[in-house]
Parts: C-alpha cells; sequence; structure tokens
C-alpha cells in the first residue's frame, strides 16, 4: 500500500542517516543537506536528539571559525625551560614550547615586560620605549631580544604561549617567567636642542637631559663645525646643559651635535641641528671709513707676533702646558686650527669647559680617557690613591677565605660605606712580612683597576692602606673564575648562552684596548662570572712579575708569560699589543665552547710554541658553530695586522646573537682534525699497547668491553672513532663523550708534531 511504502523509505533513511534521520546523542548533523550523522568530534559532546553540532567539554573551546567537526581545543600550556642572556641594556631570551599546545597548531607567543624595583615595592609595565626584535605579540619563534631597557634595573619578563581559544579560556594565564637585571649602559641621545642668545660671533645653547640617561651624566660634549665644513670641526665638553660657544664666524651657519657621558662611556651624537649666527653690525662712528684700515694694520700686527712666538715656543710647548703660549694662538688665530707639532690647541672657555680642535681626523676623537702607567709615579702611594679610593677597615666585614693569591688570602665579606646598604665584596689581603716592593706591586693592580669603568671590566670598591692587613675591596662575583665554573656545568648551557659570555669579554676587551691597555694574561681562569652570567675581565697583574704562575714557563724581562694563550710574537719578541689580546681572547673563546677544556691539553710548553710556529691550530670543540670557530681561526692569524680588533669581535658577536639560526651549522665532524693532521692516520700503538690501557688512562675503563665487543679492538681502529659511533657505543654522557674525542685528538696532534712515538 502506498502507507506501507512510506514507511519502508523512511526506514531505509533512518537506517542510511539521511537528511530526513534524526541524529541520536553523541551524533550531530551541521546542515539538512548533510548525507548523514557525525560522531561529536574529540572533547565535546551532545545529550540531545537532532543535535545540529556538540557542545565543548568544560576547558574546551571552539573559535567561531572552526568547522564544527574539528575537536574542541584549550589554551597551551607554559612554554618551558625560558633562558636570558643580558647585554648591557639588552636582554636576549629563548624558550622551548610548551609540551600541550592544546590540540591546535596556531600557537604564538607573548611577551609581558615588567619593571620592579620601584620605591612602591611593585612592579609596572615598561612602557612603549622598550623594542621587541622581531615583535611581542603573535611571535612565532621561539626567542625575542628586548632593547632600550634602562640601565642597572630589575625586570620580570612573562612569556605566554597562546592559541586561538586562548581568550576564551576563563582560567588564569598559563607562562614562564625570567627576572634579571641589566648592566650599565651609555645614555641614549639627546633629542631637543635649543638655541639662546645669538650675536655675531657667539651662539648660545640649551639641550635637555637624555629620556634614558643609564646612570649620572658626568659631562657633555659638544661637537661644530661650519656647514660644508665637517672636516675641521671644535669639540666642548660641559657639566652643564647650556653653554654659549664664541670665536664663531658672522653671519654663518654652524651645525651642532651633542651627546653625554656617563660611567659607562658616550652616548651616541644627537641629530644635527643648525644655527647661524648674526651678520656683522656696523659701528655707529662718524668715521666709519678708518675701520677697515685699522683692523687690518691690528690683524697683521698680530699675527706677526703670533708667527714669531710660535716658532720660539713650538719646540718646548708642545710637550709641556704652556697655558700663556696656547692662549697667545688662540688670541692670533681665532678661527684656525693648530695642527702642526702639537696636534690640538686647549682653551678653556670656563671652569666646566674644555674646548678641542680637530681638522681632518689627525687627532683622535677623546671618546675615552688614556690608560695611565702606574709604574711611571715616582711615588706609588700617589699612584693609588689618585685611581682608588681610600675605605675605612671598620667599614669592611670579613666573612670567609676564597682563595688564595699572589700576595695573600682572597676572601669574601661585607662593605657597609657611610649612607649606603651594606652589599657583597671580594677582599684581597696583603700577607703579613711583605716587603716594600710587595706592597707597591700588591697595590699597583689597584692603581691600574681603578681607572677602569666599565660593565664587562671587574669594579674596584676601594683600598685599605693606613691600617693592616692592606686589602684590595672589589666587587663580588658569585660564580667565581670562568675555567672552574664551565667545567663544574659542563654542557648545561645553550649556544646563545656561550655567545653571551664571550660577547661580554669581548666588551670589556674593547674598552681596555681603546684605553690603550694590554692585558697580556687574558684566560678563562681571569675572568670572573656573577650569578647573572655576566663576564668580567679581571687579574691585571701580568704588568708585575708572574714568577711562580704554573701557567707561566717561558721568561721573559725577567717575569713569565702563559704560553698556552700567548700570541707567537709576544713569545718570541715580546711584542705585547692589543692583536697578541686578540690571539689569547681566541684561546678563551676555544675554552668556552669547551667548557673549560685544557688548551693543547697535556702538550709541554715547547711542544706548544713549536706546534703553532709551524701552523698548527687547535682543532673546534665538539658541537662548535661553524661561525664560532672560524673566528677563533681568525683570531689566531700569524700575522697579528690580520686578526680581528675588538670592536668587530664585539660586532660579530652581536649578529650571532641577533640571528641564533646562523649558529645551528656545525663544522664538519670530518674536519675536526687540524689542517696538518692526514685524514685517516693510524695510531700505531706506541703510546698504549691495548685499547683497554688507553681507556684506563683516561678513566673510561667501564667502556673496554663495549669497545672490544663492537670491533675496536687495536688503537688503529679506535682512531677512526668518531662521535656518532659514540653514541652508538652507547657513550651518552656529553663529559665521557668529550674526554674520549679530546684525547683521541690529542693523540693526533702529537703524531703529527712527532711529539709521541706512536
Amino acid at each position: 500500500t502506498d502507507d506501507q511504502s512510506r514507511m519502508n523509505i523512511c526506514w531505509k533513511n533512518l537506517v542510511s542517516g539521511s537528511s530526513l534521520a534524526v541524529c541520536r546523542p553523541g551524533f550531530f548533523k551541521a546542515s539538512p543537506q548533510s548525507p548523514s550523522c557525525s560522531k561529536c568530534p574529540p572533547h565535546s559532546y551532545t545529550h540531545e536528539e537532532a543535535s545540529t553540532s556538540c557542545l565543548c567539554e568544560e576547558h574546551y573551546f571552539r573559535r567561531e571559525s572552526d568547522p564544527p567537526t574539528m575537536a574542541c581545543t584549550r589554551p597551551p600550556s607554559a612554554p618551558r625551560n625560558a633562558i636570558s642572556n643580558v647585554n648591557e641594556t639588552s636582554v636576549f631570551l629563548e624558550w622551548i614550547p610548551p609540551a600541550d599546545t592544546g590540540g591546535r597548531k596556531d600557537v604564538s607567543y607573548y611577551i609581558a615586560c615588567k619593571k620592579c624595583g620601584s620605591p612602591s615595592g611593585l612592579c609596572e609595565a615598561c612602557g612603549s620605549h622598550v623594542r621587541y626584535l622581531p615583535q611581542q605579540i603573535g611571535l612565532k619563534n621561539t626567542s625575542v631580544m628586548m632593547v632600550d631597557l634602562l640601565a642597572h634595573t630589575n625586570y620580570t619578563f612573562e612569556i605566554e604561549a597562546v592559541n586561538g581559544v586562548s581568550d576564551q579560556s576563563p582560567a588564569a594565564r598559563q607562562y614562564v617567567a625570567v627576572n634579571v637585571t641589566t648592566n650599565q649602559a651609555a645614555p641614549s641621545p639627546i633629542s631637543i636642542v635649543k638655541k639662546g642668545k645669538i650675536a655675531k660671533n657667539s651662539i648660545s645653547l640649551s639641550w635637555q637631559e637624555p629620556d634614558r640617561p643609564n646612570g649620572i651624566i658626568l659631562e657633555y660634549e659638544i661637537k661644530y663645525f661650519e656647514k660644508d665644513q665637517e672636516t675641521s670641526y671644535t669639540i666642548i665638553k660641559s657639566k652643564k646643559t647650556k653653554i654659549t660657544v664664541n670665536g664663531l664666524k658672522p653671519a654663518s651657519t654652524y651645525i651642532f651635535q651633542i651627546r653625554a657621558r656617563t660611567a659607562a662611556g658616550y652616548g651616541g651624537f644627537s641629530r644635527r641641528f643648525e644655527f647661524e649666527t648674526s651678520p656683522v653690525s656696523v659701528a655707529a662712528s662718524s668715521d666709519q671709513s678708518q675701520i677697515p684700515i685699522i683692523a687690518v694694520s691690528v690683524t697683521v700686527g698680530v699675527i706677526l707676533l703670533a708667527v714669531v712666538i710660535g716658532f720660539l715656543l713650538s719646540g718646548s710647548c708642545c710637550n709641556h702646558d704652556c697655558g700663556w703660549a696656547s692662549s697667545l694662538r688662540a688670541v692670533a688665530y681665532p678661527s684656525l686650527i693648530w695642527s702642526v707639532r702639537c696636534g690640538y690647541s686647549k682653551a678653556k672657555q670656563d671652569p666646566e669647559e674644555e674646548k678641542m680642535h680637530f681638522h681632518n681626523g689627525h687627532i683622535k676623537l677623546p671618546g675615552l680617557r688614556t690608560y695611565i702607567d702606574p709604574h711611571t709615579y715616582e711615588d706609588p702611594n700617589q699612584a693609588v690613591h689618585e685611581f682608588a679610593k681610600e675605605i675605612e677597615a671598620s667599614c669592611i666585614t670579613i666573612e670567609r677565605v676564597i682563595g688564595a693569591g699572589e700576595f695573600g688570602e682572597v676572601c669574601s665579606g661585607r662593605l657597609k660605606l657611610p649612607g649606603k646598604r651594606e652589599f657583597p665584596v671580594a677582599i684581597k689581603t696583603l700577607k703579613v712580612g711583605y716587603t716594600e716592593k710587595q706592597r707597591r706591586d700588591f697595590l699597583g693592580e689597584a692603581s691600574i683597576m681603578g681607572q677602569f669603568d666599565h660593565p664587562n671590566i671587574i669594579h674596584l670598591e676601594g683600598v685599605v692602606t693606613k691600617s693592616k692587613p692592606v686589602m684590595i675591596v672589589t666587587e663580588y662575583m658569585e660564580n667565581g673564575s670562568l675555567d672552574t665554573f664551565l667545567k663544574k656545568n659542563d654542557g648545561q648551557f645553550t649556544v646563545i648562552q656561550l655567545v653571551g659570555m664571550l660577547r661580554g669579554i669581548a666588551s670589556g676587551m674593547k674598552y681596555l684596548s681603546d684605553m690603550g691597555y694590554v692585558h697580556r694574561d687574558l684566560a678563562a681562569r681571569n675572568i670572573l662570572i656573577n650569578s647573572n652570567l655576566v663576564c668580567k675581565v679581571s687579574d691585571f697583574g701580568l704588568s708585575r712579575v708572574l714568577e711562580d704562575d704554573p701557567e707561566a714557563a717561558y721568561t721573559t724581562r725577567g717575569g713569565k708569560i702563559p704560553i698556552r694563550w700567548t700570541a707567537p710574537e709576544a713569545i718570541a719578541f715580546r711584542k705585547f699589543t692589543s692583536a697578541s689580546d686578540v690571539w689569547s681572547y681566541g684561546i678563551v673563546m676555544w675554552e668556552v665552547v669547551s667548557y673549560g677544556e685544557r688548551p693543547y691539553w697535556e702538550m709541554t710548553n715547547q711542544d706548544v710554541i713549536k706546534a703553532v710556529e709551524e701552523g698548527y691550530r687547535l682543532p673546534n670543540p665538539m658541537d662548535c658553530p661553524a661561525a664560532l670557530y672560524q673566528l677563533m681561526l681568525d683570531c689566531w692569524q700569524k700575522d697579528r695586522n690580520s686578526r680581528p680588533k675588538f670592536d668587530e669581535i664585539v660586532s660579530m658577536l652581536d649578529k650571532l646573537i641577533r640571528n641564533p639560526s646562523s649558529l645551528k651549522t656545525l663544522v664538519n665532524a670530518s674536519s675536526r682534525v687540524s689542517n696538518l693532521l692526514v685524514e685517516h692516520s693510524p695510531l700505531g700503538s706506541g703510546a698504549y699497547r691495548s685499547v683497554g690501557e688507553w681507556l684506563e688512562a683516561i678513566k673510561m675503563g667501564r667502556y673496554t668491553e663495549i669497545f672490544m665487543e663492537n670491533g675496536y679492538s687495536s688503537m688503529d681502529a679506535v682512531a677512526q672513532v668518531t662521535l656518532e659511533d659514540l653514541r652508538r657505543l652507547g657513550v651518552t654522557l656529553v663529559g665521557h663523550q668529550k674526554k674520549i674525542m679530546s684525547s683521541l685528538q690529542e693523540m693526533k696532534v702529537q703524531l703529527v708534531n712527532g711529539m709521541v712515538p706512536l
């Protein structure tokens, strides 16, 4: 019948799930046109029949743009293992993606920046002046750099992972927090310069302090020159935020730029400000025709007089402070620049200003003061009191001995200066029964250290000389010497963190180089590291004799030098320069990347000298980025003029930090052997009679059986072992891998240089 037929059709439609079917609980049909019912996707449900969509379970959500067939998702968990690298007022953050992405692929990151340590004790938002590279919101990669932060400020960075449903969740934010303290930095550029009174020969200027002074402004530097005459310019220094510049030409346009200086150095110059002097005013005299004649006569007379006096004084006043002579020159030639013999003239505009003239780059811009050797002082006490502050012994509390120095014990303690908070310090003491020479040498280091002020140079707090024991007080570095710290934390840091350490050391060395100071003993043992992983150059003692240093086994001028860290020309010809410091820096790079491995292993000093002279260079450390190893090789150029300068090294490392992907390319494992080493050279069996004897000698005897079972039964076979082979054999500990590979490398080096009878 017709009714029976209709019932059969309805039944078939129900069975087939056609558009006429009613979906049971747990199923849904998004539209009547859908051919069948669909099961609710993960983390969703229906409790009613004929549902057109499924509801999300608790704590799960769906975006409006998500199709109904898509599973309900939730916000991601917090990112993991966030680390920071502080570089003056910039911070680099890196982290691992969250363990739970919430079931979505659209995960991005948001960085919240908070400045802490305000008088209220609360943290506040950083503000719009902070820049995020590449961005703060919607970050896809797992690293970011914040720049233009304030100096000496505590920050908290919260890294939050978000996805398409994060804004729907009422739950608390899931983030990982990183606390950092920025270092000292130069001030930001001055942005506003205003002109004041303008006359025919002078212009008055005023300006505002930089938006970010990053410390106490010590002085300002005003650079000016006549328009289109940039090669001849004048520098004026002032401690005020206003100045009147005299000695200008009438009706002339001048360009002015100003920068500020703090203890961290000079900031950048402001943009160029253009101001014009007034025209020549006409004298209200009835006989104006005589003015030019009188002016010319006076000028000629003064010039002739100045020339005669100049010849008389040129020989003596170039090397002495003949203030009256330079003043006379300034009167005679107010618009000219003296660069013959003397180079520049100083003309005091007022007690707080210093003026220098420069022409065609003949005079070096005085961005940093020059280092003064304290040994040139007749009285060493005068040097130490000129460069170091005297501290009352009652202000110091010695807590414990942390080491031994050349002249006595090294202690940790506390320093409480009047009106200031107590803070931790390191204290070097001069041992009892010292000679006058020992006292002079001991305080000589303080006289050197006291001239430096840089975030990557150990800071001198002061000295105690008026009571016993005589002490040198410096800032306290919680993690001690860099070589020991790296050995204790073998394999625990990312490449970016290691590069950050190297960048800090290079920055400190650039500062020393700019001041004209040659360290001569740059090594990881003489780098100190604090709790924020900031590295600081220390130990300025190689200007003294290093008789007791075990690393110093080559005598020069009555003292000893550390062979493994010293450039070949410094060993052979005593040519110590910033270029020889660069060589030493390359060795420090190798120490850092190899986590404190001893350079050249157990080779003797004479063998090191011979090998380096013949062209041998340390092989790249295990898992070393190719870019870092290439920089090491550049530092080890035989021709010292071919080595990079420290400012170039800082620039190179900054580029690597800004582009972390450039550090992912490792040196090819097959090129780990030096260029002098013939690949696949058989080791023979002269050094060790068996594989077991070799492994026992390097305290890796536990692996003897594994080596033998896998066919490495002779030293010739062991010679071909690679890092991948060790992993395959089950040598998984990084420290054990490094020890075995370093031992093999050492034996190969000795074979090439004929140092052991293999």
